[in-house]
């Protein structure tokens, strides 16, 4: 399939007459709701790619490319729908970066991008059950399913001796799909899960909830929800009544507001998020900071690569329509070809143009397979003197 990218290169150096365009990309995330500490950094994540390839002058003639954001809330299902509506119909986006959260990236999918036709590049919806969902071949995500994240966890709590666990996890597809991976592994590998049990998010009190974990008991919880939400009042409410003392924090509950929220009273408690120790990864974080984010946030990296995939897509295809840049995303995304890092767009795009293959690697290690989807790194934490801190990756 690479073999035709000279041709729709030189398809699209011909078609240059038709001037540059202005190209909008759609930026769906919970910039509200659950997982509003994190997704500010991975908006401008996406967004510094955006800049980078604008700047360049290097994508179809000289196009632009502008962000228009959505907030997905991550939970709404019904609000995040009608905002990928708006972005699509009164917009007129030409793809989607995000959304963010497994169920409501399920229901954008279903309702605007298939029915519309437009590509949807998730950098952090997790759900395996988006491996198999129907998405006519425009659904792509840069974030693992949580699938391998329940390997992760496995392995994890393996090395550290546990042998009972207790799960609590957010009620949604998320939650569900996580918690579900985790038991299923980790009793594979002999463990022993006490209790799987469901919390809602937006609750004042989980002293109820707690109360089971503690009857059921188990040497660490672990707390599949959201940071902003459920995850931190389980957590809160276990610390105060001495029900766990030690933890394990999936993706969704990692963040600079843990530290801000509990510090020192984690100590000891671990977890891990995607991440790598690429040389690209630290090429982005040293962008990020230039621009003013943190570009080690858990998925910011993955935003970063999700609109960049997008924009050298379009290159391969010789078009910014959806239905023409889909099936080039697996093609810049991976071998063979030249690798491409965070910084190198503009290069990428010119190769493309050359009619020469890339492969691209960007800040998280980008590799595709089967429908689309991450193959999976991680960064392991544990928490140190009041704040976690990376100790290794997987």
């Amino acid at each position: 399939m690479k073999k035709l990218l000279a041709a729709t290169a030189a398809a699209a150096l011909m078609a240059g007459a038709a001037g540059a365009e202005e190209i909008k990309l759609g930026v769906i995330l919970g910039f509200t709701g659950p997982l509003e500490s994190i997704t500010p950094a991975m908006g401008a994540g996406a967004e510094l790619a955006m800049k980078e390839v604008t700047d360049s002058g290097k994508l179809l003639d000289g196009s632009t490319v502008t962000s228009v954001r959505g907030d997905s809330t991550c939970v709404d299902a019904a609000a995040a729908t009608a905002a990928a509506e708006r972005l699509v119909t009164t917009d007129r986006v030409n793809a989607i970066m995000g959304a963010d959260c497994s169920g409501v990236t399920g229901a954008i999918l279903a309702n605007v991008a298939v029915p519309n036709g437009v590509v949807m590049v998730s950098p952090s919806a997790t759900s395996p059950a988006l491996s198999t969902a129907e998405d006519n071949g425009l659904f792509f995500r840069t974030a693992p399913s949580d699938a391998r994240q329940g390997e992760i966890v496995r392995d994890i709590l393996q090395e550290k001796g546990v042998t009972s666990i207790a799960i609590t996890y957010t009620n949604n597809d998320y939650g569900k799909g996580l918690a579900e991976a985790i038991q299923r592994n980790f009793e594979g590998a002999g463990g022993t899960v006490t209790i799987s049990a469901a919390h809602e998010d937006g609750k004042a009190d989980y002293s109820a909830e707690v109360g089971a974990l503690a009857s059921a008991g188990g040497d660490v919880l672990v707390v599949a929800g959201y940071i902003d939400q459920g995850g931190s009042g389980i957590v809160r409410n276990a610390l105060d009544t001495g029900a766990f003392s030690t933890f394990y924090f999936p993706d969704g509950m990692v963040g600079e507001k843990l530290n801000e929220i509990f510090g020192a009273e984690l100590n000891g408690s671990y977890g891990a998020y995607p991440g790598t120790d690429s040389p690209g990864a630290a090429k982005f974080q040293e962008m990020a900071t230039a621009a003013g984010f943190d570009g080690t946030g858990p998925f910011a990296p993955e935003s970063y690569d999700a609109a960049a995939l997008i924009m050298l897509a379009m290159q391969a295809a010789g078009s910014s329509a959806s239905g023409d840049l889909a099936g080039k995303i697996m093609d810049v995304a991976n071998a063979p070809g030249e690798q491409i890092f965070p910084g190198e767009l503009a290069k990428g795009l010119e190769l493309i143009a050359a009619g020469q293959d890339i492969d691209y690697v960007g800040a998280s290690a980008v590799e595709l397979i089967g429908p689309g989807e991450s193959a999976g790194n991680y960064r392991q934490i544990e928490f140190v003197d009041g704040k976690y801190e990376t100790v290794q990756f997987r």
